[in-house]
């Protein structure tokens, strides 16, 4: 007589055929809202942020028609730049369950730190091509160890991210005010400008616009397709089984607040260009548009999800609804006001559609 023994759960598994495939009944909508709805959730709810985009495009038109003009969509882009660019490292963060408080000052503390260093160069006798060249160097260099210092207070000393890029923000924002005595640089070379306000394609995109279009591109392909972002999705949503599955979470952590970092000094840099000068006000209150472009953009403040697609057009959202503000003559100060509701109604709507995506 055989004794039967209990066999265990991965035993079990083993003895399903590898040809043996598990059902399930996905229920679809029957009604033409429903239909509507789930066309509305496609792309993580990419499909939606478009048609809100294009909305608003539309409804800004007709109250201020200027803002169909190329003029206007040269300043909106240009807006969009820096936007996109420091919404996009803050989309890497927030992914990972982070959030960077400091991309604003650290926008505006990288340029005049490269202003400073090519005014010195100017002052010595140098021009032109080589002052440009290190003038990106030191921006760079300078953005990426700021975030490396915010990776470092943050896996290191076990900060939490928003009171360590709060720490960084007060820092990097009082460093531009030492380097420039609260005045605006603008001892730099002439040749800046070629860079900030060249246009191609018929005077409809500029140099930090087509910059920032291939920024976009590689930033999306590298957190989509590649070992880096795969880490940075797996960190967000679980870090205890993110460690257990052998990624290095405080290594991958400090790349991210770098690659924070680097973005938020090009997009210094590009601005710096555009009005061939530094000002010790760059910056300022740009981490809540950032924020605001990755939250619309799907990216959630748990951790665990967002992409490059759904921030870019959040970026053009926010970019927009400034801009025809601005045009509409509503006063600046209600640009911030309307940011902030924004944020809030983004989450409240993402969590709506992410309850009717689970029923």
């Amino acid at each position: 007589m055989q004794t039967k023994t209990a066999a265990t759960p991965l035993a079990e598994m083993a003895t399903i055929p590898a040809t043996t495939s598990i059902q399930t009944t996905v229920r679809r909508p029957t009604t033409p809202l429903g239909r509507f709805g789930q066309l509305l959730g496609r792309g993580d709810g990419d499909v939606a942020r478009v048609l809100i985009l294009a909305a608003m495009v539309v409804v800004l038109g007709i109250i201020a028609p200027s803002f169909l003009t190329q003029a206007s969509w040269i300043a909106t882009s240009q807006s969009a730049t820096v936007i996109v660019l420091l919404a996009i490292g803050q989309t890497f963060v927030i992914i990972t369950g982070g959030i960077d408080l400091s991309v604003g000052a650290v926008l505006g503390c990288s340029a005049m730190i490269s202003a400073v260093a090519m005014r010195a160069m100017i002052d010595g006798g140098s021009s032109g091509v080589p002052v440009i060249l290190t003038g990106l160097v030191v921006a760079l260099g300078s953005g990426g160890v700021m975030g490396l210092v915010n990776g470092l207070v943050i896996t290191k000393l076990k900060i939490t991210p928003f009171i360590a890029t709060l720490g960084m923000l007060g820092v990097a924002s009082g460093t531009t005010n030492v380097l420039s005595g609260g005045t605006e640089i603008v001892t730099l070379p002439p040749e800046l400008t070629i860079i900030g306000n060249t246009t191609l394609f018929g005077g409809w995109l500029t140099v930090p616009v087509a910059v920032t279009i291939v920024i976009a591109v590689i930033a999306g392909l590298f957190l989509a397709r590649t070992r880096f972002g795969m880490r940075t999705y797996a960190i967000g949503s679980n870090p205890a089984a993110a460690r257990r599955a052998g990624i290095a979470v405080d290594a991958q952590l400090v790349r991210v607040y770098v690659l924070a970092g680097v973005l938020a000094s090009v997009a210094g840099f590009l601005l710096m260009s555009r009005f061939v000068g530094a000002s010790p006000l760059a910056g300022v209150n740009t981490e809540l548009a950032a924020i605001a472009a990755a939250v619309i953009g799907g990216a959630s403040l748990v951790g665990g999800r967002g992409s490059i697609i759904g921030t870019v057009v959040g970026a053009a959202i926010t970019a927009t609804l400034q801009i025809g503000l601005i045009l509409a003559g509503v006063a600046s100060f209600w640009q911030t006001i309307a940011i902030g509701v924004i944020i809030v109604l983004a989450v409240y709507g993402d969590q709506l559609r992410v309850k009717a995506s689970n029923r």
